[in-house]
């Protein structure tokens, strides 16, 4: 196999000088450039990832922290993230921190990262901020993504702005008790999208003067079966309720499979909302606050490397939202509701 000093004895420059090259480094002219670049094609020289990593200080690789990869937006998020990462030569490390089930889960722990990433995402994974502050004393480029703490470069939408939104095409439907499905099992962070998204739903509520109640809300657990059985919970709760906006789009469609097993039509005894913008809500009409979290991920990638350039990037990174009409929310029967 070719060696770099063959490549070096070729062009009549040093190894370092084939390695800067070859690296696209400075401090190498454009003539020397091109003819390492000449002879190591010839020899079929091929330089070697973990050497070039050694040489530069640099490991190639960044380090993605999430609770989940099998949910949508995670897995979205995640695609973006890695197809664009690994189009530009670097490779993606991955951690997942499971949040559901009640048990608390593990920490965070820094150590695992030292020397093995250049940079790190953090994809809906809700920190204390002790965990923050110990991802930053890395001193590693650090993007997050969905949402993020006050001070960091985040991706993600405007989440006050997209519960109202959500709520006030039902309001301008003639709905006037709606209900909430949420997602908030750990309110450790302040800053998570389900907090951001109920905030919206009550502003949009009280500013159209209508009742805003604490058992207007219930949580699914961000996943169709606890929107399935929430929308039970809730109409036990409240029989008037006569639309529901869930924070996601599973919670949205576990909703409408929970209105169907109780016979209940949608939307004329129940309209629903949900926000994402999920492939499969066309299956089942579902009217959403749509979004695109591959581009999001794909995007913060490309934040993450112009940091690693030495670039300063924009410390939120807002994403429009789009409202997408089907069937399941319309205007409200008379009367009082499902039940």
């Amino acid at each position: 196999m070719t060696g770099i000093e063959e490549v070096a004895q070729a062009a009549g420059v040093s190894t370092a000088t084939v390695s800067r090259a070859l690296r696209g480094l400075p401090n190498v002219s454009t003539a020397t450039r091109e003819r390492v670049m000449r002879e190591a094609e010839r020899l079929g020289y091929v330089a070697s990832p973990s050497a070039s990593s050694l040489a530069s200080g640099r490991t190639r690789t960044v380090g993605l922290l999430t609770p989940w990869v099998n949910r949508w937006f995670f897995a979205n998020v995640i695609d973006g993230v890695e197809r664009t990462l690994r189009s530009l030569g670097y490779d993606v490390l991955l951690y997942t921190f499971d949040v559901a089930g009640g048990a608390p889960r593990r920490r965070v722990d820094p150590a695992v990262l030292r020397r093995r990433v250049d940079g790190i995402l953090v994809v809906g994974l809700p920190l204390d901020d002790d965990e923050v502050a110990s991802l930053a004393a890395l001193d590693h480029p650090l993007v997050f993504v969905g949402s993020g703490p006050a001070g960091h470069v985040t991706v993600r939408l405007d989440d006050d702005e997209t519960g109202a939104l959500a709520t006030q095409h039902l309001i301008d439907l003639g709905h006037r008790v709606v209900g909430h499905i949420t997602g908030v099992p750990d309110r450790v962070s302040s800053w998570s999208p389900p907090i951001g998204r109920e905030a919206g739903y009550r502003m949009a509520l009280a500013d159209a003067g209508l009742e805003v109640d604490d058992s207007l809300v219930v949580n699914g657990d961000f996943d169709v079966e606890g929107g399935r059985s929430s929308v039970k919970e809730l109409v036990r709760r409240r029989p008037d309720v006569t639309a529901i906006v869930a924070s996601s789009d599973e919670m949205a469609m576990g909703a409408v499979l929970g209105a169907r097993d109780q016979g209940w039509d949608v939307p004329g005894d129940l309209s629903i909302v949900g926000i994402d913008g999920h492939e499969l809500g066309e299956l089942v009409g579902l009217t959403t606050i749509a979004q695109d979290p591959y581009q999001q991920g794909a995007d913060a990638s490309l934040l993450l490397l112009d940091m690693l350039g030495g670039q300063r990037a924009p410390e939120v990174v807002t994403y429009p939202t789009e409202l997408v009409a089907r069937t399941s929310a319309g205007p409200p029967r008379p009367g009082e509701g499902p039940a």
